[in-house]
């Protein structure tokens, strides 16, 4: 009972506690946790390599929040750009299709996609090929699309089953081609999270291989793009609210954070699903339901 009192009576001790699980918890809710040591390796980045890299800290938000004509209830998922065409490309879960996009975020065109239960991912090949990952079914699907396609049917064309049977809603939403090692690269959103490589040796599906998993500072993967410049990878995480750039060996280099106040950002991005950069650098991001975002570099040793 005397422990009990003198306790009692000193109640700062209280109080120090309760300020310690307050700032716990807002580090954790904030996401100061994954930025912290990503923050620290940037300010100690030499010039040279930051004008080697894409380097996230350069770049505004120059279009937020703008609403993708129609929409609305489909809930966009994925992004990639069609350098053949000018155009972007996001598909849609909650009612399957594939939607062409100007880079202004005006709806272009709308195209059904048949035998797909849940496309999170698109992405550009070579040779105007395209990719579809649909995440309930494990299936990856690739087709050429037509300048008036309005359907596509996946019945039509090869498919590469994924595995991860158990993975459920968690199994595969990015994807990134990159061009260097002509394979698509895939990120497993998170059950475990983990990068993986799917070679395409003239123009056939290779053998799934795991590039690395965990320890990437994000807490799950919703998209990925790869600059055609650098060869360097763009994870776009929705949970940590970040897009974090990746060398060619998987070691971070610089982040852009997509909470509101930073980086020209009025609001934060809350559900950021899809990520794609055109050839000009400029970085293109989706959040559902229909919200688009366009952030470019308004200098090249800024940061």
């Amino acid at each position: 009972m005397p422990a009990l009192l003198h306790t009692i009576r000193r109640p700062r001790y209280w109080l120090s506690g309760l300020v310690v699980v307050a700032l716990g918890t807002l580090a954790q809710t904030q996401h100061w946790d994954d930025r912290a040591q990503l923050w620290l390796q940037e300010r100690s980045t030499p010039l040279i390599d930051r004008l080697a890299s894409v380097w996230l800290p350069g770049y505004r938000a120059v279009i937020q929040a703008k609403a993708l004509t129609g929409l609305e209830k489909d809930e966009t998922s994925g992004l990639t750009y069609n350098p053949l065409t000018g155009t972007l490309f996001t598909v849609t879960g909650k009612h399957p299709l594939l939607v062409e996009l100007s880079r202004e975020g005006e709806v272009l065109r709308r195209i059904e996609l048949k035998g797909f239960a849940d496309p999170e991912g698109v992405e550009m090949m070579d040779n105007g090929r395209m990719a579809i990952v649909d995440e309930r079914r494990r299936q990856l699907t690739t087709f050429t699309l037509g300048d008036d396609d309005l359907e596509l049917d996946a019945a039509n064309f090869p498919g590469f089953d994924l595995g991860f049977a158990e993975a459920g809603n968690k199994g595969f939403e990015g994807l990134g081609w990159d061009s260097r090692s002509h394979s698509l690269l895939l990120g497993k959103e998170r059950g475990p999270l983990g990068l993986f490589s799917l070679p395409f040796p003239g123009g056939h599906a290779g053998q799934l291989q795991p590039l690395m998993a965990g320890n990437l500072g994000v807490r799950d993967i919703s998209s990925l793009s790869v600059d055609e410049r650098t060869g360097h990878l763009l994870v776009l995480s929705d949970e940590s609210r970040m897009l974090l750039e990746l060398d060619r060996s998987g070691h971070p280099v610089s982040f852009l954070s997509l909470t509101g106040g930073l980086n020209g950002l009025e609001q934060g991005i809350k559900q950021a699903e899809g990520v794609a950069m055109d050839e000009e650098g400029n970085i293109y991001i989706v959040a559902e339901p229909n919200l688009f975002y366009v952030f470019s570099k308004l200098a090249p040793d800024a940061g």
